[in-house]
């Protein structure tokens, strides 16, 4: 069984022995452990089920690849499942839960899963569910969602915090190896602004357990003398505990930082995302060490080679008495050793190549460890825990040759560099026949838009598996990037490293080379999902020959390893069954994050009321002062209606539009978007972003303008203003501004980046009032300052100035309909301004009105509302807008669009105003009926409802609707539909209701 070594471990301090529990039973380990060398180190080899065949599994690997060792970590508020036991550092009172199992870990149900085996091969569920079809819902959908997930998902609140940080760095260095470290020193001794993250809790990687030679020196050593160099250089940031999570275009980089998982109790935030830009990014991620395809190589008990390694030099943890190392290359014989030097016993060393020759087998033997060449292991021996190994000929079909008892094997099948975040923004790889891998390939590198070579992977990662390469080309990357980054200064030499000589590896990705298809169907590659060889070539069988299908099929590398430890296997099973070369069949495709974040780090601040920020304009406090009916709209609350003391809202909607239309109303119109649109090519951009000609529009005058998706689809309104030669103001809708202005940069930034345009949003800039009603210029000219009468401001106008005293932009437009003033001054000064119009305006009736108000009014003049007359699926010639389609401009956005015929077809439903017979109101919606019904036995529908009022000005219900031909059909009666299964008839009008030679609004 596995124990803890007395007085061994290099991360660990027995003076501090700590407690935690697993599925309820308690344990003690000590500060620097991980919990699964605690649990190890407590005997605790099983510590949870697989997702298929529900197949007893132990801890595989020592880092972030571990595929089984997940848990639910923690209990209430700070409960979090599928963590990986590898990475997850102790900490008194830890508590943890298998997974994936009932009713317990040591005796689950669904193993019989795993008798059954034969009956659920690769892709046996894109067969089974269909047939008979009445089973899906009553049998299968039942059974599959039972036995879908692996954790449990969270049922408290998360009491924890997150937070994001921005950083902006010459060199981004990712990985605190040696090479990393050697990269961060050449770099900053450059005068380059480094920053160096390492996933782990310590800096030095592999070398810190192995203790190559540096600088005639103990890699433990130089690690030491080298950080402590970096952190007092000014120009260097280092961060612990910090996965580089992604790569992205320009430079752009995601870190996750874990700040309290080892230490729960601490103060601040748990996790960090960083999101950095760094001019240059060295990738020093290392390399992940290959498990071996044998029969039972899942049983708890095989590990990596280096895996058991680690956890006997960093933990001082002993996963078996008698360890039996099987490989096919150099680097597990140091695991043999370290075994044997730490008076463990290692039965034997199963080598797969013929003649292996080089010190460190020679060190072995010298051991007395035996060596036995030219084998492979038949099959593992044990259930929940290894017994033994059946060994047998490599180059034969299984037939054992000999028996051996052991508790532990350490497996190695060679090194893949973790070429992960190189592939994120698409650079390529190339297949290494010498060494079994693939790595990155610099003659194609990343191409994100920082440039091609804007990332450079180092040592390891770049498949230098020894030290002296791998620190040296970790020197020579971050010399380059500091280079390329524009720090030409001189520094040192690259540190030097020495290896002990190591003999080639041999490719074996099934063991044993011919081995029988029982062999080969308990010979697994994905640990986690139960993915065997068999599977693999199966899938081949059956036709999936692209690696990304028979992924898929598989469901190879699905899981929560996301195939770190089985993709590559699983690729060479997959050409071997196809007949192909390994660089033939291909890779599948690296996607961040790197291994996986916890989503309250990805919303980080913004949860509860920062979940959605409620923004405010500068007279909101006063709103709410003074009775204001709140909605929703977008992120902002606007006043729907200000109540007054014995009203209903639908009173004080009706006083408030009587009073716009006969004296004087005040809206606050701050939460319009106001977008800055300025350069020398800012004409040309607005005239392919609306329909209608920007680029001619006068300096000092105003255009209503539309703005379709480029399906030709109406997503936006609004007055542009052209303020100078080069610079126009774009009004949006109330919450358009961002997405408005996120449109305007996706086509500024991907299609046409060369123009010389720039967009500001400036909404939040300024308060902006709409004045409105008869006597709106009275109050304005009472408050003095400008002279804004209708010769000097004429309607669709603006002019700046100040208005008693504040400055102010005057727009003379209007949503209303009546003679109306749109005055933005400062938001510093709105609040002011708004209190200023309430004094000087009580003379003349002031009143402010909401948005309720706001609508009915415009419904009066029959003018749009998005959101309204819009569903995503109108365009302007359904509004009978086409008068604000230019035919002088080439294109636009959408113009393509509109000349389909679907769209151009005259049988399309378009605006109409609608009146019933009775003078109610319609209901909002409301489906208009036609004849007939459909193949569904649908009733046929021939318009609806778009806009539907009371309208205190008309005493009668209005509404606006899209109609069937609906201009055509002036004067003709249809029923609509109401919510009480009855209808009611209403006549298709004009769709202005109110002053339709606008005398009002021209005054």
């Amino acid at each position: 069984m596995s124990t803890r070594l007395s007085g061994q471990g290099r991360l660990i301090n027995e003076n501090n022995a700590l407690s935690f529990s697993f599925n309820g039973k308690q344990f003690r380990g000590f500060e620097g452990d991980t919990l699964a060398s605690a649990l190890l180190a407590n005997g605790q080899k099983l510590v949870g089920r697989s997702f298929k065949y529900h197949r007893p599994r132990g801890v595989v690997a020592s880092g972030a690849e571990e595929p089984n060792g997940l848990v639910n970590l923690g209990k209430d508020s700070q409960f979090e499942p599928n963590q990986r036991i590898t990475t997850t550092e102790l900490f008194d009172g830890l508590t943890a839960t298998s997974q994936n199992h009932w009713p317990s870990l040591e005796f689950d149900v669904g193993a019989i899963n795993a008798a059954l085996s034969r009956f659920l091969p690769a892709g046996f569920y894109y067969k089974m569910f269909m047939y008979p079809r009445a089973f899906w819902k009553h049998v299968y959908e039942p059974i599959i969602r039972q036995s879908a997930g692996l954790g449990k998902a969270p049922k408290n609140r998360d009491s924890d915090t997150y937070e994001h940080f921005n950083a902006q760095v010459d060199v981004l260095v990712v990985g605190g190896g040696v090479a990393g470290l050697a990269a961060a020193q050449a770099a900053a001794e450059r005068g380059a602004r480094v920053l160096l993250i390492e996933q782990s809790a310590h800096w030095g990687g592999r070398a810190m357990v192995d203790q190559p030679e540096i600088e005639g020196m103990k890699a433990e050593e130089w690690v030491a003398e080298t950080v402590q160099a970096l952190e007092n250089m000014p120009n260097v940031d280092l961060r612990l505990r910090c996965m580089g999570a992604g790569v992205y275009d320009h430079g752009y980089a995601l870190a996750y930082e874990r700040l309290r998982d080892h230490a729960p109790d601490a103060e601040g935030p748990r996790h960090r995302l960083w999101r950095i830009r760094a001019r240059q990014i060295v990738t020093a991620t290392g390399a992940i060490e290959r498990p071996l395809s044998f029969a039972g190589n899942d049983i708890p008990g095989v590990l990596l080679a280096a895996a058991v390694r680690d956890y006997v030099v960093n933990y001082g943890v002993s996963i078996g008495d008698r360890t039996v190392v099987v490989t096919n290359n150099d680097d597990a014989y140091r695991t043999a050793i370290t075994l044997k030097e730490a008076g463990l016993d290692v039965p034997a060393i199963i080598d797969a190549r013929n003649a292996p020759e080089g010190a460190l087998i020679d060190q072995a033997r010298a051991l007395g460890i035996r060596v036995e060449t030219g084998k492979g292991i038949a099959k593992v021996k044990g259930g929940k825990q290894v017994t033994g190994v059946a060994i047998c000929a490599q180059a034969g079909e299984g037939a054992p040759l000999e028996e051996i008892a052991c508790d532990c094997v350490a497996m190695s099948g060679g090194w893949s560099p973790v070429v992960h975040l190189w592939s994120h923004c698409g650079g390529k790889l190339i297949w290494d026949d010498t060494q079994a891998m693939f790595r990155p390939d610099h003659d194609r590198p990343p191409t994100g838009a920082a440039g091609a070579g804007f990332v450079t992977a180092a040592g390891t990662a770049n498949g230098h598996l020894f030290t002296a390469e791998a620190i040296g080309d970790g020197w020579a990357a971050g010399r380059a990037a500091a280079k390329a980054s524009g720090h030409m200064k001189r520094g040192g030499q690259a540190p030097l490293g020495h290896d002990v000589e190591e003999g080639p590896i041999a490719p074996v990705w099934l063991m044993p080379q011919g081995a029988s298809r029982a062999l080969r169907s308990k010979a697994w590659l994905d640990f986690q999902n139960d993915v065997k060889v068999s599977d693999v070539q199966l899938a081949a069988q059956e036709g999936f020959e692209s690696v990304e299908h028979a992924k898929r099929y598989t469901t190879l590398g699905m899981a929560t390893d996301q195939g770190k430890l089985s993709n590559i296997n699983g690729l060479a099973v997959l050409s071997n069954a196809l007949n192909d070369a390994i660089p033939n069949v291909g890779t599948t495709t690296f996607r961040p994050p790197y291994t996986p974040i916890s989503m309250a780090s990805i919303a980080g601040v913004a949860r509860d009321d920062l979940f959605q920020p409620v923004r405010k304009t500068p007279m909101s406090d006063w709103a709410n002062e003074n009775g204001a009916d709140n909605e929703p709209v977008g992120q902002w609350r606007r006043p729907y209606a200000y109540v007054r003391t014995g009203e209903t809202v639908e009173d004080a909607v009706n006083r408030e539009v009587k009073n716009a239309r006969e004296n004087l109303g005040l809206l606050d119109a701050s939460t319009l978007g106001k977008l800055i649109v300025k350069g020398p090519d800012a004409g040309k951009f607005l005239d392919m972003m609306y329909t209608n000609m920007m680029s001619t529009l006068p300096v000092g005058k105003c255009r209503y303008g539309l703005m379709c998706s480029e399906n030709g689809f109406l997503m936006d309104d609004g007055v542009v203003v052209r303020m100078a030669e080069d610079t126009w103001l774009c009004h949006t809708t109330t919450g358009g501004a961002e997405r408005i202005h996120a449109h305007m940069e996706d086509w500024l930034q991907c299609e046409w980046w060369d123009w010389k345009v720039y967009v500001a949003n400036v909404t939040e800039q300024f308060a902006q009032i709409a004045v409105v009603g008869p006597n709106a210029r009275k109050v304005l000219q009472k408050l003095g300052g400008m002279d804004l009468s209708a010769e000097a401001l004429p309607f669709m106008q603006w002019a700046e100035g100040k208005i008693g005293g504040f400055d102010a932009r005057v727009f003379r437009i209007s949503f209303s309909g009546e003679l109306s003033y749109e005055v933005a001054v400062p938001a510093g000064q709105g609040r002011a301004f708004w209190d200023g119009l309430l004094q000087t305006g009580e003379e003349f009736g002031v009143m402010p009105y909401g948005t309720e108000a706001l609508h009915i009014m415009r419904a009066e003049k029959g003018f749009i509302m998005i959101g309204d007359e819009t569903d995503g699926t109108v365009i302007p010639q359904d509004l009978n807008l086409q008068w604000a389609l230019s035919k002088k401009k080439e294109d636009y956005l959408g113009k393509r669009a509109h000349l389909r015929s679907h769209m151009a077809d005259p049988d399309r439903w378009k605006l109409v105003g609608l009146e019933t017979l009775d003078g109610s109101v319609l209901p909002d919606g409301s489906y208009a009926i036609a004849e007939g019904a459909n193949a569904n036995g649908q009733q046929n529908t021939q318009g609806r409802v778009t806009s539907t009022y009371y309208s205190p000005t008309l005493d009668k219900g209005i509404a606006m609707g899209l109609v069937h031909k609906g201009p055509d059909r002036m004067g003709e009666v249809i029923s609509f539909n109401k919510t009480d299964g009855t209808t009611v008839e209403a006549r298709i009008v004009d769709p202005v209701f109110y002053d339709k030679e606008g005398a009002k609004q021209n005054v």
